[in-house]
């Protein structure tokens, strides 16, 4: 009876052991911040599920991999090197397969994910007081740069401006007041508070909006409901040398089982910078957001969250423009719903309403002119409101999504010109800028998945009324046009498929056609130089929408250590929205060159690749290659389409070293000249370049972590093709920043 008694004792103090070994990991939805509850894993020789938190126990082996399945989430691995951090950080997230199904890019910022898709910025990606540079981490990205440090105007495939869609949480957008975009739609994004960044390649995605071009939704870090109270915080501070740039970013929260209040800040100031010939360029620039988003779980089945954001620019150069920015100040407010029935088909209803106030001012009076014959300033003001509700329901092998969703634009503004010298020396002239335009866009929306054991399809379709026309008409304008409203119904659908050739290959093919109506700029500008060149520009209110008819083919090679992604796509353009010089014109300032008219052009079209290559070369090394190019033309002037960036090739060698807490990187960049322009455009040829980049991350503590690193280590001299030129009596390109140190520090109590 001893015997048994003591084996009984050992037996239980071994099992004990055992659990204190074993560690906890929870598995949480990427988008919803939701426990998965169900998934399967396996490691090693353990087994099991996830239970209805979403944890699962392991207990660490060192060159084991985790596997992991699930219904709605498929099959992924978890390596070694990825084990242990996501040991370390307790979690792991992972998008549905509704995203992975689409030709896409991910980029986690403050939540880590595993997926093929996924690209994790570092820290001073994430310290960017710019949304749009964070997108120029990403292989077929550019930016239209009118300002060396402020409103990076993102361009992908050669699609820009109103054709790609930029949404905040897949409703919210911004409508730039200035004429000159100097605060385009990713300007009023606040990194700090994003979690993830969703690229939905094509016009194929059309649940969140008019995707014609592709979608770039900024995804907010969703509520996270605790058990018990739990404070958290997030402080980074960094500097770089070649500008004195300095970067602070910071978040606080407190969550508890019936709400999530998070509080966040960012501030980044600038100076002048010398580019690699140590010439300066201007590039003064501040920048500040604050707001706060409370999560309220109503239910077990309904949670409900407001947040509000306050941007300010305050003194920001433009050297590439006829004025500079003295102040943007922008509201962004929004509340959401979502209820979670879990029944036998409805699986969610999301609904969200939103505002975005942007009041901007732009004159001259910072930049040096001589002789100063003029004083020009531009107070413009725009205003978004919008709405979207969409259903989730699931069966067993298919989804479907349903909604509607309605967006309205307003613009104002007005141009004082106070002449100093000549003959019109003190007088001051007002010009209408957007002439009180408004631009209202309602849609039903609707998409459905349905996965199989090899190939899975996709139906997406959305039928959007939109209506503009203009309050308060110029009389120059008027004088072209004797009707300014429109109404035009745009149809968009697209068709997907993907064949899963065992675990490793896959093909997927998708066939698109969006169409899109004339943006307010395209529409109502009234006689502004907003283009390329000096011309003036007028806009036309008699324009046709333009339509994308897009195919994109997707091949992918996938084994444990190993990917390899080829996005392919041809675009056949109608009725394409450009401008064209109209002789019979007459521009507002005698200086210059003439006027543009913008017009329909019958057709154009695009074509190129994305390519991408990701390997696990040992257990503490792995590297990345990305390639992609575009190619375009105008097929009625039989010229080079404009505004599109050439072949852009890069490599990206990382380390992971002292259990994770050591990370070097070294990033190769080189890009092609050029030489595909349009010269009526105003466009000339651009020299290649070569950059080298090399940084080094290291955690000093479980809370604390330092990075040091250096751009463009060569000092290297080079402009981007988009980049605009700095006019005077010798024109410059703005040239990107020479050789810069930085150094970041990072306090984490999540």
């Amino acid at each position: 009876m001893k015997i048994k008694i003591h084996f009984l004792i050992i037996t239980a103090c071994i099992l004990c052991a055992n659990i204190v070994d074993a560690q906890r990991i929870q598995l949480l939805d990427f988008n919803k911040q939701l426990p998965i509850e169900g998934a399967t894993f396996i490691y090693g020789e353990s087994k099991g599920s996830s239970d209805a938190k979403g944890y699962i126990l392991i207990e660490y082996k060192e060159h084991i991999t985790l596997e992991l399945s699930h219904l709605n989430y498929g099959t992924w691995k978890i390596s070694p090197a990825d084990v242990t951090d996501a040991l370390q950080r307790g979690r792991i997230y992972k998008d549905e397969i509704s995203y992975s199904l689409k030709p896409a890019t991910v980029v986690a910022l403050h939540t880590p994910v595993s997926g093929s898709s996924v690209l994790t910025l570092g820290t001073r990606d994430r310290l960017a007081h710019d949304g749009g540079d964070l997108l120029n981490s990403i292989a077929g990205f550019g930016s239209i740069k009118k300002s060396g440090s402020y409103g990076f105007d993102p361009v992908f495939r050669g699609f820009k401006y109103d054709q790609l869609n930029i949404v905040i949480d897949g409703i919210q957008s911004a409508s730039a007041a200035c004429p000159n975009r100097m605060d385009p739609p990713t300007s009023q994004v606040a990194p700090n508070m994003i979690s993830h960044i969703e690229v939905l390649k094509g016009p194929h995605s059309l649940r969140f909006g008019n995707a014609f071009g592709a979608s770039i939704n900024y995804v907010s870090t969703a509520p996270e409901f605790t058990d018990k109270k739990n404070l958290s915080g997030r402080l980074t501070s960094s500097f770089e040398t070649n500008g004195s740039v300095t970067r602070n970013e910071g978040t606080i929260g407190l969550s508890c089982k019936n709400y999530d209040l998070r509080l966040f800040g960012s501030f980044a100031k600038g100076t002048d910078y010398k580019d690699g010939n140590e010439v300066k360029v201007p590039a003064d620039f501040m920048r500040a957001s604050v707001g706060a988003s409370l999560g309220f779980k109503l239910t077990q089945k309904q949670n409900a969250t407001v947040s509000a954001t306050r941007n300010i620019a305050r003194d920001t150069d433009f050297p590439s423009l006829p004025m500079d920015l003295r102040s943007d100040d922008t509201w962004l407010l929004m509340a959401k719903h979502e209820f979670n029935p879990e029944g036998k088909q409805l699986r969610s209803w999301k609904s969200s309403v939103f505002a975005t106030l942007v009041d901007h001012k732009m004159d001259n009076l910072l930049k040096v002119i001589n002789p100063r014959t003029m004083n020009a300033s531009t107070p413009a003001m725009t205003r978004t409101y919008g709405g979207r509700t969409e259903g989730s329901w699931q069966t067993a092998k298919s989804r479907f999504f349903a909604g509607a969703d309605f967006r309205i634009d307003m613009a104002e503004g007005t141009r004082e010109r106070a002449f100093l010298t000549g003959p019109n020396a003190g007088k001051v002239f007002y010009d209408k800028v957007w002439q009180d335009g408004t631009i209202s866009k309602s849609a039903l929306f609707a998409e459905y998945q349905m996965s199989g054991t090899e190939i899975s399809l996709i139906f997406s379709g959305r039928l959007e009324l939109n209506n503009s026309d203009i309050a308060d008409i110029a009389t120059e304008f008027e004088n072209n046009y004797d009707n300014t409203s429109s109404t035009d119904f745009n149809p968009s659908f697209s068709l997907g498929g993907i064949w899963h050739a065992g675990k490793s290959i896959s093909a997927g093919l998708w066939l698109g056609r969006a169409q899109r109506s004339g943006s307010m700029t395209e529409r109502f500008i009234n006689y502004l130089p907003v283009g390329q060149d000096a011309y003036e520009l007028l806009g036309n209110p008699k324009l046709l929408p333009e339509v994308n008819n897009e195919a994109d083919l997707n091949l992918s090679y996938k084994t444990e250590k190993s990917t390899i992604s080829v996005d392919l796509f041809a675009s056949l353009l109608k009725d394409y929205i450009s401008s064209e010089k109209d002789t019979t014109l007459t521009p507002k300032f005698p200086t210059s060159p003439g006027v543009r008219q913008f017009v329909n052009t019958d057709k154009a079209f695009k074509t190129g690749f994305e390519l991408s290559w990701r390997q696990k070369i040992a257990g503490f090394l792995d590297h990345n290659l990305s390639i992609a190019y575009t190619y375009g033309q105008n097929s009625l002037t039989d010229e080079p389409l404009p505004e599109i960036a050439p072949l852009d090739i890069r490599y990206t060698l990382k380390g992971n070293f002292i259990e994770g807490d050591l990370h070097p990187a070294v990033n190769f960049r080189y890009v092609t000249k050029q030489d595909r322009i349009s010269v009526d455009y105003g466009e000339t040829e651009t020299p290649g370049f070569t950059l080298i980049d090399v940084n080094l991350t290291y955690r000093i503590t479980k809370y604390l972590s330092t990075t040091a690193g250096v751009q463009n280590l060569l000092n290297e001299s080079y402009y981007e093709h988009l980049n605009r030129t700095i006019g005077g009596t010798t024109p410059r390109e703005i040239f990107a920043p020479g050789r810069n140190f930085f150094l970041s520090l990072t306090l984490d109590l999540n």
